[in-house]
């Protein structure tokens, strides 16, 4: 079994997940509301076996890390993208739910991501909701800022930019119960090439985020993204 190393990076706590060679690529894993690093350790060690390096890290206001989640969580993102890339050239961002949303956005203001998976990324108006409703009250956040802020995002306009320069996969369960799977077909309307949706039948909100076929199809579009063979 692959062992992390664990890491602080201006207060956000990560683990890191090398191959026995010199990675590939690197993949930045985000998790959703209320979750943490750990959930996603399958995923790190099986990006380690396909050779690339992975990191997953506790979004702020979650378990280890400082502060309260707010508008900077997209700072956030970009800043764990340079750690990533000590350690690989070429990197991508994977998400889920509330990391989906995370992934889109931190990707388009990064610029220079190969490919991105979001996986029932949540929108601005249904994390609006959960923080209007207090829902979210099983991790840290900056209330105020938030409801300020998420009526401004616009993911599809940050879907939109990523292409060509961004391969995009979006994967969804058709019975998702928190966020309806027509979000990602939204998204994949606006998005340009290369891209990819994969709407699977049944499931749940967190029915796709552990499948092994559907991780190892997510490696899959890493690899032809980076290898140039999606179009």
């Amino acid at each position: 079994m692959t062992v992390p190393q664990i890491g602080e990076h201006d207060g956000l706590a990560y683990a890191l997940f090398l191959p026995d060679g010199v990675p590939e690529a690197g993949v930045l894993i985000l998790h959703g509301a209320g979750s943490a690093k750990e959930s996603h350790f399958d995923f790190g060690r099986l990006a380690a076996a396909h050779v690339m390096a992975a990191l997953a890290y506790d979004a702020r206001g979650h378990w280890r890390s400082d502060g309260e989640f707010g508008p900077g969580a997209i700072d956030d993102v970009v800043a764990m993208l340079g750690v990533l890339r000590e350690h690989a050239g070429r990197v991508a961002v994977r998400g889920s739910s509330m990391g989906g949303f995370q992934a889109i956005l931190g990707a388009s203001r990064d610029g220079d991501v190969d490919a991105v998976v979001a996986i029932c990324p949540a929108p601005p108006d249904l994390l609006l909701q959960g923080v209007r409703s207090n829902r979210f009250d099983n991790f840290r956040t900056d209330r105020e800022a938030l409801l300020d802020w998420l009526p401004t995002v616009d993911l599809t306009a940050a879907a939109a930019s990523l292409g060509p320069r961004t391969a995009m996969l979006l994967l969804h369960a058709q019975g998702d119960e928190q966020v309806p799977y027509t979000v990602s077909e939204e998204l994949y309307a606006v998005a340009e090439r290369p891209k990819r949706l994969l709407i699977v039948a049944g499931g749940h909100h967190r029915s796709l985020q552990h499948d092994g076929e559907i991780q190892a199809e997510s490696l899959r579009f890493i690899e032809r993204a980076l290898s140039g063979r999606l179009s």
